[in-house]
């Protein structure tokens, strides 16, 4: 009985090798076929990403946010399961309670897309230490003194300023033609805030290279989304007589006016912001500046699969692909596309710098947060506020001749209003 069982073990060992060893076999390699062996799982696989949006995709920003992170995860293998996209939460508590309702899902990091959530996300930090938070955009992480708490943010005055060169290509036509005498802007803007501040800047600082005598006047809606809002502003400035409309804003509503306007025999321009705004402008959209997230998102969380430090602050610029412009309308001036291609090769390799300090002037400031020379030209600015009252004062920005933007930390803080800008009083 003994020796029957002992053959009946043997017996079950072997059919269980063999039974493993089939499992590994390969299919023999057809003629001149290289064999290949497939990893044991997908990068990436078990991952799970949350992200926070202020509004949902109707909106341009968060739209940019939510191709961005899909994009990202799909090139690292992170399946559409272990994706959790939580839409129009508001910048209060409810962020708060969305981000927990996140970790409690599994989440490994969540991210936010508005700077208003950054206080709610640092809290709930500090409760689930074992998952990464991320930011885009906010301030507060490198003094947050928490390890998993991020700031994020692209480089995007330098689209904006790529697209200041597109309006003042289109500018110069105008006025070359006669059509145009005075080259004033309008710009709609969300809030004043110094990344709003920092993107118009610097799309005036782009027209006035085409076009030195350009000025413009600012309108704000104190709304990142509101059509209607939008819409209103531009309609406002063009009675102003403002020949092209810029764009903070997340909306349609400003370059739909514009249009509107064109229709009825204005020539009147847009210029807008995260998405190609030529399906609503056909004939008044010039292009647009955008973002490309995906390049940041998945930076960051190739970092986190490879058991990396990620940054506290993280932000990145045309060399990396992570900012561009849409393509040019038909209405752009000729030769516009060399003087794009021109600059984003300035921009690239350091020969062009957007806040070149000798390319504007600025009153003396009266909170000290930077100095000025006799010609009003700064010679020296703060880039950081370490005591919450929104003036800058620390950190030195002026560096060989420039204003170095989102380099002491990811979220923009150009706060300056140069010359030939004009904050409209929105009553």
């Amino acid at each position: 009985m003994k020796k029957f069982l002992a053959m009946l073990l043997a017996l079950v060992m072997v059919l269980s090798l063999a039974a493993c060893g089939g499992d590994k076999a390969e299919e023999p390699a057809q003629s001149g076929e290289p064999v290949t062996t497939e990893p044991a799982e997908e990068t990436g696989a078990e991952v799970k990403v949350g992200l926070i949006c202020v509004h949902d995709e109707n909106s341009g920003y968060d739209a940019a946010h939510i191709e961005g992170l899909k994009t990202a995860c799909a090139e690292l293998g992170i399946p559409d399961s272990q994706i959790v996209m939580k839409y129009n939460i508001p910048e209060d508590e409810t962020c708060q309670d969305t981000a927990v309702d996140l970790a409690e899902q599994g989440c490994n990091i969540i991210f936010s897309d508005s700077y208003g959530h950054q206080m709610h996300m640092q809290a709930v930090a500090e409760e689930y230490p074992d998952v990464t938070f991320v930011a885009c955009t906010g301030d507060m992480a490198a003094n947050s003194g928490l390890a998993n708490f991020k700031n994020m943010f692209p480089y995007t005055y330098e689209s904006r300023y790529v697209s200041g060169i597109v309006a003042g290509m289109k500018l110069k036509e105008l006025m070359d033609a006669g059509k145009v005498s005075d080259p004033y802007i309008g710009y709609v803007g969300a809030f004043p805030y110094a990344e709003v501040v920092c993107g118009y800047t610097a799309f005036l600082l782009g027209i006035r290279s085409i076009v030195p005598e350009a000025h413009m006047d600012v309108q704000y809606t104190n709304s990142w989304y509101d059509p209607v809002a939008e819409g209103n502003v531009a309609d406002a400035l063009m009675a102003k007589g403002c020949v092209i409309i810029g764009q903070h804003a997340d909306s349609t509503g400003a370059p739909s006016a514009v249009q509107a306007a064109k229709d009825s025999g204005k020539e009147v321009y847009s210029v807008g912001y995260n998405i190609d705004m030529l399906s609503v402008a056909p004939t008044a959209a010039l292009t647009s500046a955008q973002n490309n997230w995906s390049v940041l998102y998945k930076a960051t969380l190739e970092k986190l699969i490879a058991g990396e430090e990620i940054p506290t602050d993280f932000a990145t610029g045309a060399k990396d692909g992570a900012v561009m412009i849409s393509a040019l309308g038909e209405s752009c001036a000729e030769g516009t596309q060399e003087a794009v291609d021109a600059a984003w090769a300035g921009i690239k390799d350091g020969s062009l710098k957007v806040f070149d300090t000798s390319t504007f002037t600025c009153q003396p400031a009266s909170d000290g947060s930077y100095q000025v020379d006799g010609d009003g030209h700064v010679t020296s600015a703060f880039g950081l506020d370490t005591n919450g009252d929104w003036v800058n004062d620390a950190g030195e920005a002026i560096v060989d001749g420039a204003f170095q933007e989102s380099v002491l930390r990811s979220a923009p803080y150009f706060a300056l209003r140069i010359d030939g800008i004009t904050e409209l009083n929105n009553n």
